[in-house]
């Protein structure tokens, strides 16, 4: 690669001599420049740093939001920063001004070079020239298929989320003053550049720009058509990985439903007892006694309905994991190695070296991340933890009183209040869910992780922990406390019918008809208006909410069949009607209703991939002590002559039984399949070949 030669403008901007913004920008034809989905490399874009990463045509990846009051030397002095060599402490993209260089936008692109040795540090595995995959490395870029042609090469999510992650880890070589601003916003030493901007209202928002022609055709191929597979590689080029895991495990799950959805149907429909008790608790009527032979049969159908339940969460979880790796490494992910990179944009500490990297940046001491975790994020998560449980309380309250004003009206109207309690706790507990997310992300902020991955982590155990008891406290304490299984039985299907429409009407419904009446009128267009103004209407789009309350919707479904659906036994009936829906649904809503999002390639689920593991154990022991605390299993234990004790330490053995099953399950269905980790181990040694290589050119040289 060729050198060029380096000079600093009066900014403190380095740039080099070609990727100097031109200075008649200004003076341009705006109908030249609006160009942007055509436009070279001398209209109105920086130029590249380097001649191999000269082409023709921009792709415009990403749109930056300037505040109103930003000045036309601030927009030169930012697009400097991003066209400059990153040596030169610049982002080495390239960046147009708009219509003009007094509007309020910057479009971003990325150069070749600049996406070819990111691929190299996020880990990212391309196909290698004798078709298989390996971890990208940019000195042997050559061997590896389409490295010339950045959109065969790198998926449009990779590219985008590319220019983010340059941008973001922009840093100060030393203390700037910005053009425009006063002294007081002034960049010292090894400062979050694009952090500090954001901060300061220079830069409202920054988000990856649609592709008309590409998201018509994944629309096309996803949701609009009676297609009943979906196109996760396609969702996986567009959205990313991330977004590609979420609809292919919820393709997964809902296809699984069908199994437990069928025994759910054979055994209310062949257990008259069992249809009884259902129609019992939707009802006042008190249960009357069925003949033997149906109590022998509900009997065995719970039972039947609790251990495939049991076995069922584990064998798709194990096949879950198969399917997920398989995927991985198609999209390139499988390898996603873990690098010493730089901190989060809003870490900030004390400025020092780094001691395992060597780097200047800001510590941030473990203790003091302890004590903040310690004194002020565990109170608050206890704090909402009370709230739950006072909302089970009002929840019990309100049903006590129902239920005394039916028995004393004994009307339809008070038959239909018996549900009042049950929709409001709802109701309540989807609301302090909300409340709880914004305050336990403000939470992970103050608790000032360094890595990314630190950060994750810790906002979704928070996030598990809240869920686990605000939406299954009131089942658990109804099952074991009060042992009341019709009233069990009722809040489970309440809860299933409710929650469904709640969610629905609020993520499809509400945004869509927001769309429809608020933005959509401010947001018209036609062919012949300029493309910045089709890109900025993009920003009057609502941001993407991201993928949390997906997943612990998914997440509580889950509890919901493997914990209590032997009490239920519809549950995969209603749960597999919701789900058919819930792909569509949530296809359309990331398509049209919110911006697009930037998604950072990952090889799996993550945690939640735990979370739901979690629920597969934590199933067999709530299962088998439902059976056991079952009305007609006294009856049927009393008259076998069985001893209270002696029924006990059967279900503890059986419990125990069930839990080595799943354990032998786990461990017999590997992970990955045998060609994967045969993959995996190829992979792994080309990295070490190459490492060696770059080991011995140096001292060759």
């Amino acid at each position: 690669m060729s050198k060029v030669g380096v000079d600093r403008d009066s900014d403190g901007v380095g740039t080099t001599g070609p990727s100097r913004l031109t200075e008649t920008c200004p003076d341009q034809d705006p109908k030249l420049l609006s160009k942007l989905n055509v436009g070279s490399i001398g209209q109105g874009w920086t130029k590249v740093n380097c001649p191999c990463c000269v082409s023709k045509q921009v792709e415009p990846l990403v749109l930056v939001k300037l505040g109103e009051w930003v000045r036309p030397e601030t927009k030169r002095w930012l697009m400097r920063l991003i066209g400059a060599s990153q040596k030169d402490g610049g982002a080495a993209l390239l960046a147009h001004p708009g219509e003009n260089a007094t509007g309020d936008v910057i479009v971003v692109s990325a150069p070749r070079c600049t996406l070819l040795r990111a691929a190299e540090e996020l880990g990212l595995c391309k196909m290698y020239r004798n078709g298989d995959m390996e971890a990208f490395h940019y000195d042997d870029r050559d061997n590896f298929k389409d490295s010339d042609n950045m959109e065969a090469l790198l998926t449009l999510a990779e590219r985008q989320f590319i220019v983010k992650y340059e941008l973001e880890g922009l840093r100060a070589q030393k203390d700037l003053r910005i053009p425009g601003l006063p002294d007081e916003a002034m960049l010292h030493h090894r400062d979050n550049i694009w952090q500090k901007l954001v901060k300061g209202g220079m830069i409202v928002d920054m988000f990856p720009l649609h592709n008309p022609d590409k998201l018509a055709a994944l629309s096309k191929a996803w949701y609009s058509g009676n297609h009943l597979v979906q196109p996760l590689d396609s969702i996986n080029e567009y959205f990313g990985s991330s977004i590609g895991f979420y609809f292919s495990f919820l393709d997964f799950y809902t296809w699984s439903l069908l199994p437990p959805a069928i025994l759910g149907l054979i055994i209310t429909y062949f257990s008259g007892e069992v249809q009884k008790e259902m129609m019992q608790s939707f009802s006042s009527s008190q249960a009357t006694g069925g003949d033997d032979d149906d109590a022998g049969l509900t009997i065995s159908g719970y039972m039947i309905q609790a251990v495939f339940s049991m076995i069922w969460s584990t064998i798709i979880m194990e096949m879950w994991k198969r399917r997920s790796s398989s995927l991985s490494y198609r999209w390139g992910t499988l390898y996603l190695a873990e690098r010493f990179a730089e901190p989060r944009p809003s870490f900030h500490g004390k400025l020092g070296v780094n001691p395992v990297t060597g780097r200047m940046e800001p510590l941030f001491s473990e203790w003091e991340r302890d004590l903040r975790v310690a004194l002020v994020s565990l109170p608050v998560v206890g704090l909402f933890l009370g709230l739950v449980l006072l909302g089970m309380l009002g929840f019990y309250w309100g049903e006590t009183q129902v239920r005394h004003l039916h028995k004393d009206w004994d009307s339809l109207l008070s038959e239909m209040l018996l549900y009042m309690p049950s929709i409001l706790h709802i109701a309540y507990t989807n609301i302090l869910a909300t409340v709880y997310c914004m305050v336990a992300q403000t939470l992970t902020e103050f608790e000032n992780h360094r890595e990314e991955s630190a950060f994750q982590n810790h906002l979704t155990a928070k996030v598990l922990v809240f869920t686990f008891f605000n939406y299954f406290a009131v089942l658990f304490h109804i099952a074991f406390c009060k042992q009341d299984m019709p009233l069990l039985r009722k809040r489970l299907a309440s809860l299933l019918i409710m929650s469904q429409l709640v969610n629905q009407v609020t993520e499809v419904v509400i945004p869509f008809l927001v769309d429809r009446l608020v933005s959509a009128p401010h947001r018209k267009e036609t062919e012949h208006d300029p493309q910045e103004d089709k890109f900025r209407n993009q920003f009057l789009l609502p941001t993407f909410p991201g993928l949390f309350a997906e997943y612990i919707e998914l997440l509580v479904q889950f509890g919901y069949l493997s914990l209590f659906s032997c009490v239920y036994p519809l549950t995969a009936v209603l749960l597999l009607i919701n789900n058919l829906t819930e792909i569509r649904s949530d296809a359309y809503k990331i398509c049209k209703l919110f911006r697009k999002p930037f998604c950072p390639p990952v090889a799996n689920m993550g945690v939640w991939q735990v979370a739901f593991e979690v629920l597969s154990f934590v199933s067999v022991i709530s299962n088998c002590w439902l059976l056991l605390l079952s009305p007609l299993l006294h009856e049927q234990v009393q008259e076998g002559g069985v001893s209270p004790t002696n029924t006990l330490l059967l279900a503890v053995l059986i419990e125990h039984l069930l839990i080595l099953v799943k354990v032998l399950l786990a461990v017999l269905i590997p992970d990955e399949p045998d060609w994967i980790r045969k993959k995996m181990e190829h992979i792994e040694f080309m990295s070490m070949q190459a490492l060696r290589q770059q080991k011995v050119l140096p001292e060759e040289s």
